[in-house]
C-alpha cells in the first residue's frame, strides 16, 4: 500500500471517528468543512454593516476579516468541523396576565457553557488521536460565523428569517465550530434553501425587522431590543409591539412550517429553570441585584442585565 493512500485512509479514519464521538457528545448533527475565508458571506456581511442593520451592536463591525476567515482565529487552520444542537423543549408560555414571555433559547442553561464543554471534549478527543493538532472552540462569542459555516457544512440552509433551518429539528438548534490545523475529509453536499415562496414570517414580524427575505434590520428587532439594547427607553415602535416579550423573541420561528419538525432535545440542560418560561412582571421589577445574579447564574438572560430586564418589564405593564 503506498503512503499516500495509507495517509488517505489515516484521514478517513480521523475524520469518521471525530463526527462518531461529535454524536456521542450529544450533537445532533456535525459537518466537516475546509477552513477558507468566506468570501460571499464576507460582501453579504459588509452590505448589512453598511445599511446599518447592526444598530448598535459596534462588535459586529469590528475586524470584519477574522470574522470571516478562519486562519485568523487559527492560524494555520484547515478545517471547520460545525456542529448543531436542538434545544428544543415542549412547553409553551402562558398568556396569564401581568407575565412576559422570555425566549425559548433562554429557559434553560447558557448553551455558550453547554456547546463549549462539548466542543472542548471533541478537541480533547481529536488531540488524542492527533497529538500534533491545536484547535479553536467558537460557540457565538467568537467572531466566527456561524450560521454561514453551518450552511456550507450541510446542517441546514438560512430562512428569510436570517436563522438557519435545519430538515430534521426546524431553526430550534445551536450551532457552534472547532477550527483544526489537521487536515480532515469535507462535506460537499449543501442542503438548498426550501423556504421558496413561504412569507410568513416576514408577514408575522410585529416591527416588520425582516426588510426583505433573508435581511433584518437590527433595529426594528424584538430581541435586538430587549437583549442587546442599553438604553433606558425601547424605541417607541418596538414598545408599542412587544407582543408580551420580556427577553428576546420567537415570532419568526414559532411561524416557520419547517418547526413543525421540532423534537424534544435530550439535553436535560435546557429544560426550563423554574419561573423561566413567563416570569411574573412585578417580581421581576422588584428584583434586587443580588437577586438577580443568584436567579439568572448561568443562564442566557443575564445578557440583558437587571436594567434592561426592569426596562423590559415596565415597557410590557405600560402597555398592559
Amino acid at each position: 500500500m503506498s503512503d499516500a493512500l495509507q495517509e488517505r485512509l489515516s484521514t478517513a479514519r480521523l475524520t469518521s471517528e471525530i463526527k462518531r464521538r461529535a454524536r456521542e457528545l450529544g450533537f445532533h448533527k456535525v459537518g466537516i468543512v475546509r477552513a477558507m475565508p468566506l468570501e460571499d458571506e464576507r460582501a453579504r456581511l459588509e452590505e448589512w454593516l453598511r445599511r446599518g442593520h447592526h444598530a448598535g451592536m459596534s462588535w459586529m463591525a469590528r475586524d470584519v476579516e477574522r470574522r470571516t476567515d478562519p486562519r485568523r482565529l487559527l492560524p494555520g487552520a484547515l478545517s471547520v468541523v460545525v456542529v448543531a444542537l436542538n434545544y428544543f423543549t415542549p412547553h409553551r408560555h402562558t398568556a396569564a396576565h401581568g407575565t412576559g414571555k422570555i425566549s425559548r433559547y433562554a429557559w434553560g442553561d447558557d448553551y455558550h457553557d453547554v456547546l463549549g464543554e462539548k466542543l472542548k471534549a471533541l478537541l480533547a478527543f481529536a488531540r488524542e488521536l492527533a497529538p500534533e493538532a491545536h484547535g479553536k472552540v467558537c460557540v457565538d462569542a467568537q467572531p466566527a460565523m456561524d450560521k454561514a459555516w453551518a450552511e456550507r457544512a450541510g446542517l441546514g440552509w438560512i430562512g428569510k428569517h436570517t436563522n438557519l433551518i435545519t430538515r430534521d429539528y426546524g431553526s430550534w438548534v445551536f450551532l457552534g465550530e472547532l477550527v483544526l490545523d489537521i487536515e480532515l475529509e469535507y462535506d460537499d453536499a449543501r442542503e438548498e434553501d426550501h423556504c421558496g415562496t413561504c412569507t410568513l414570517c416576514l408577514d408575522a414580524c410585529p416591527t416588520g425587522a425582516i426588510v426583505e427575505p433573508y435581511v433584518v434590520d437590527s433595529a426594528r428587532c424584538i430581541s435586538h431590543a430587549t437583549i442587546e439594547l442599553r438604553e433606558p427607553e425601547l424605541p417607541a415602535e418596538v414598545a408599542a409591539n412587544l407582543d408580551g416579550w420580556l427577553y428576546g423573541c420567537d415570532i419568526c420561528q414559532n411561524v416557520c412550517p419547517w418547526n413543525r419538525f421540532e423534537q424534544a432535545t435530550e439535553e436535560s440542560r435546557f429544560e426550563p429553570r423554574p419561573d423561566s418560561i413567563s416570569p411574573k412582571l412585578n417580581d421581576i421589577i422588584n428584583l434586587t441585584h443580588d437577586a438577580y445574579v443568584e436567579r439568572f447564574r448561568r443562564s442566557p438572560v443575564k445578557r440583558a442585565k437587571l436594567a434592561g430586564l426592569q426596562r423590559n418589564a415596565h415597557a410590557l405593564l405600560e402597555d398592559d
